[in-house]
């Protein structure tokens, strides 16, 4: 009786041991690929703003108004940081999957052109990436969780 009891709780700790090693990597793994989303929308937001009159002037050529760079910029740098800090994930992820979407569709829309399918599609799964995190969450290593305790 005494080897089955102890069989049994040797199986519990095993079981135990390998949910947390489970939880360790899904929440690191979760604020990685936050991080890696704000790495790509940090660096875009950076980059038009130190190319600012030439980005406002290729926004112009595909008809959206140079007035408007500013507000892609706040977009990108301020929603790439809610992300990477896991503060309003859901509402954060949902306004970037729409805003990729759209610069997919308006800015990437030309098939015939290899290169422009390819950022066309890296656009569509970025979104997926978002998408995942509106259904989801950020994760237990964000402020969303911080701030529900």
């Amino acid at each position: 009786m005494n080897t089955l009891a102890t069989t049994t709780d040797r199986d519990k700790s095993s079981r135990a041991s390998q949910e947390s090693t489970t939880s360790t990597v899904k929440s690191v793994s979760e604020l990685a690929g936050r991080s890696l989303l704000w790495v790509l929308f940090l660096l875009s937001g950076v980059g038009k703003i130190s190319a600012y009159a030439a980005t406002a002037a290729y926004m112009s050529s595909v008809g959206v108004p140079g007035v408007l760079l500013p507000v892609v910029i706040a977009t990108e740098v301020l929603g790439a940081t809610a992300i990477v800090l896991g503060w309003q994930t859901r509402v954060s992820a949902l306004l970037l999957a729409g805003y990729s979407l759209l610069a997919a569709l308006i800015f990437h829309a030309n098939f015939a052109d290899q290169v422009e399918m390819i950022m066309f599609l890296k656009n569509v799964s970025i979104a997926g990436g978002f998408l995942l995190l509106v259904a989801n969450g950020a994760g237990p290593l964000s402020f969303d969780r911080r701030l529900a305790k």
